[in-house]
């Protein structure tokens, strides 16, 4: 099964979950040893009745009793909702084909839950919580990105191994600690501590909350609009003649039609205004926000999509931050949707204050820089990696409102002919696929799909598997929502992959 397959059927069963506890659950007798004022009593009662976990034969739940490597495993595939094989082959010479967990091992080899590096799985063994975090990150596909985050620094005093996939389960608020500075990563797991665990990981995979917004400039090739909480009109642009001003890309009878376009499909039409570091100048926060705020009065918008880009200055930072609060004040029942770079991982923005504008705004959009780079001898240029996305919802975590990030997703494609990459629409990408010579990959790392073909450069795009993959990480992280960066020229795929 590959990734995409695994994180589709993980969302159809997560559906069908939500539905199944939407629906009256017939009463299940008291579990005898879990009283009603038990920490884990929710928990293990949710679980019982998703029939992750099965009582004991004398009707407890076995509070307290550690389980084994295969219990666990058992347990994960359940909530993943991965269907054991059978029969069942032999992976592991520790684990013969006709033992009751053998089905549901090799599931979880085959999906990159567990490795076979010494050829034994160790099945009996109790797993510890350093191993329970290391099947839930590699259940998600997440491995690639715990190998490199592995030096990220813990609260935890005593994690001296497998430190990436401990910052992973922590950081994705699946694990806890121990107490404020340990992990206990040689402990034991619980039933009860493995039952708040899965409840833990189907809440965030089954979070309702996702939404989506895009930009369009135009009527053109514009897709069906139902289903999105707002659409940014790219209309104006921030210039500076002595002052900030506006200069506008879209003339008003056409802009007027796209906003109706927009409203009839039950989307809010916010003018999208787009700057720079030269537009934003010291001690001209009130002007910014007066011109900005005028330019959606005027125009009769629902609201205001600001994207700054390339702010490195704490002097800019400032500007931006008070123009974005008074904004906030002035546009009163009106839409604050600020756009900002994503925190890189390997630099500092000092650009943006992410705190104060995710308090101001209605929406934190964050976008990532694009760049190419060579790896194992090859050019690589992959739109979003999932890495960076990853690094910066982990940084930004308490930070700002998870409910209030969202991503902004390149849907088209790109080309890299020179030092920077040229945009490629949907439809051209679509006739290159069916170029004779053409290959089209899949960066597991990346999370990112390539073309490779015999005369051109190579071209990156995100597909459906990208767009799901991108959806599972935001919602781990308390989020979800994304925008997609031109709707007109979008990867069919991909409009269609969106929640």
């Amino acid at each position: 099964m590959n990734r995409l397959q695994r994180v589709l059927s993980c969302l159809l069963l997560c559906a069908l979950l939500a539905c199944t506890l939407a629906a009256p659950v017939s009463a299940a007798a008291p579990l005898s040893d879990v009283p009603e004022d038990f920490w884990a009593k929710k928990d293990i009662d949710r679980c019982v009745a998703l029939r992750y976990f099965y009582p004991e034969s004398d009707g407890s739940f076995g509070v307290g009793k550690e389980m084994s490597r295969a219990e666990f495993l058992a347990v994960l595939c359940r909530c993943l909702g991965w269907k054991p094989t059978s029969p069942a082959r032999v992976v592991y010479a520790d684990v013969p084909e006709k033992v009751w967990y053998a089905g549901a091992v090799e599931t979880a080899y085959h999906n990159g839950a567990i490795t076979a590096q010494d050829g034994n799985f160790r099945p009996d063994d109790l797993i510890t919580r350093s191993e329970a975090a290391s099947m839930l990150v590699r259940a998600l596909g997440y491995g690639s990105i715990a190998g490199l985050i592995q030096d990220m620094s813990l609260p935890f005093r005593d994690v001296k191994a497998n430190n990436g996939y401990i910052v992973m389960a922590y950081g994705l608020g699946l694990m806890d600690g121990t107490s404020v500075t340990a992990f206990s990563p040689n402990a034991h797991v619980t039933r009860e501590q493995a039952a708040a665990i899965m409840m833990r990981l189907h809440d965030k995979l089954t979070d309702p909350t996702t939404s989506r917004i895009g930009i369009t400039d135009s009527l053109t090739n514009l897709p069906d609009l139902k289903g999105y909480e707002a659409v940014g009109i790219a209309a104006a642009k921030l210039v500076y003649n002595g002052a900030p001003q506006i200069s506008y890309s879209i003339g008003e009878r056409d802009a007027v039609k796209i906003r109706a376009a927009v409203a009839e499909a039950g989307a809010k039409p916010l003018l999208y205004v787009t700057g720079g570091a030269y537009q934003i100048r010291e001690g001209d926060e009130e002007k910014l926000a007066a011109v900005l705020l005028k330019a959606v009065t005027d125009g009769h918008y629902d609201g205001l999509f600001l994207e700054v880009s390339g702010l490195t200055a704490v002097s800019q930072r400032d500007v931006l931050t008070a123009a974005v609060q008074s904004l906030n004040e002035q546009l009163g029942d009106r839409l604050l949707y600020v756009g900002a770079e994503a925190p890189s991982w390997k630099g500092t923005i000092f650009g943006y204050d992410y705190a104060a504008l995710g308090e101001a705004a209605d929406r934190l959009v964050l976008r990532f820089t694009h760049k190419k780079e060579t790896v194992a001898g090859r050019a690589v240029a992959p739109l979003e990696p999932l890495e960076q996305i990853y690094y910066a919802l982990n940084r930004l975590r308490g930070v700002v409102d998870a409910d209030k990030l969202t991503l902004i997703l390149t849907s088209t494609g790109a080309v890299w002919d020179g030092r920077t990459p040229t945009p490629l629409a949907g439809k051209e990408i679509t006739e290159i696929q069916e170029t004779l010579g053409t290959r089209t990959h899949y960066s597991d790392r990346y999370a990112c799909a390539y073309l490779t073909r015999e005369k051109g450069p190579d071209v990156w795009y995100l597909n459906a598997q990208s767009i799901q993959e991108r959806i599972q990480l935001a919602r781990l992280f308390g989020g979800g929502h994304l925008c997609l960066s031109d709707l007109n020229h979008a990867l069919p795929e991909v409009l269609e992959a969106m929640p």
